[in-house]
């Protein structure tokens, strides 16, 4: 584990748009401004300039202050509550969250945002395009805001990784007390995700951060789908 974490957000980033070399811009961006990425960096790049980059922005009628709800009805698999406007709903992604993920912040006016495609695949683009241009061996977390059950306020979480285990798996291992753990796994990416946003905020117009001194047997092939998505079956409350 490490002793210690440093987290900074990246400066000169600019204005995504469609179609755009994400990973290019960030290495240029941390290069001129940081001194460039190191091997064992992680990459946090959130939801929104990825979804700008891969296209993934619908117009809206930006006078109807409800016209993006047609989207989260299409973007929704299915509604687990539905309280006045609000939607709670599962994506095809296998995501729970407010309106299937549809966002209109820091978008332009009469736009609104989706989720990407597959963000385990854009957190791998990011990363080959980053060891490609920098030569250097990072991990990229694609975040994004989400709500959680039972608790009041948002945190970013991680709906996309690659190049760093999603869960780190403590089962069968001691505590300081050597007790032996039984059911410790820790989403780690969640926790870095959460970190990263500390620096990016909501409002910085600052969308991707780096993480320097994680713990190296963190960084491995993994994958937010396939470790951190509850299957139903698992879930107590679906």
């Amino acid at each position: 584990m490490s002793a210690s974490l440093e987290i900074f957000g990246i400066t000169g980033i600019g204005e995504i748009h469609a179609r755009d070399d994400l990973a290019g811009i960030i290495a240029t961006a941390v290069t001129e401004h940081h001194g460039g990425l190191r091997d064992g960096d992680v990459v946090v790049v959130t939801q929104k300039i990825v979804s700008k980059a891969e296209d993934m922005l619908v117009a809206v009628d930006p006078d109807d202050p409800l016209a993006h709800k047609e989207l989260v009805e299409r973007e929704t698999v299915r509604v687990l509550r539905r309280r006045g406007d609000l939607v709670i709903s599962e994506t095809k992604h296998g995501f729970v969250c407010a309106n299937a993920g549809i966002d209109l912040s820091n978008v332009e006016r009469g736009w609104a945002a989706l989720l990407p495609e597959d963000s385990d695949r854009s957190a791998r683009r990011i990363r080959d395009g980053l060891r490609a241009r920098a030569g250097v061996e990072v991990a990229v977390i694609v975040s994004d805001t989400f709500g959680r059950t039972w608790r009041k306020g948002l945190t970013d979480v991680a709906i996309g990784c690659a190049g760093i285990g999603a869960i780190v798996d403590y089962r069968g291992t001691t505590d300081a007390q050597g007790r032996e753990l039984q059911v410790t796994e820790v989403a780690i990416v969640d926790e870095l995700a959460g970190a990263a946003d500390l620096v990016l905020g909501k409002a910085t117009g600052m969308p991707v951060a780096v993480i320097r001194g994680v713990d190296a047997s963190w960084l491995r092939t993994g994958n937010v789908h396939d470790e951190i998505v509850r299957p139903p079956a698992e879930d107590l409350f679906r």
